[in-house]
């Protein structure tokens, strides 16, 4: 004789690892960010020093939020 017990059935496994459309589109974001601060740089050379830092910056920051949506969803 077997003794049934009343367990819940198990749930659907959640998916690992990160979306693969935030990936994709947090990509996209840093090469344009990167591509425009490139561009600027080339079009304005005085200027070059001031925007590659903020071209940097916005890649970084770009990348950190991506990575903080990503573990967020988990």
């Amino acid at each position: 004789m077997s003794a049934t017990t009343n367990q819940p059935p198990p749930s659907a496994p959640q998916p690992s690892g990160t979306d693969p459309v935030l990936l994709l589109v947090l990509g996209i974001v840093v090469v344009l960010v990167l591509g425009a601060t490139l561009y600027l740089c080339m079009v304005h050379p005085s200027l070059a020093g001031p925007i590659g830092a903020v071209g940097g910056m916005a890649s970084a920051l770009a990348t950190a939020l991506g990575v903080a949506i990503a573990l967020r969803r988990r």
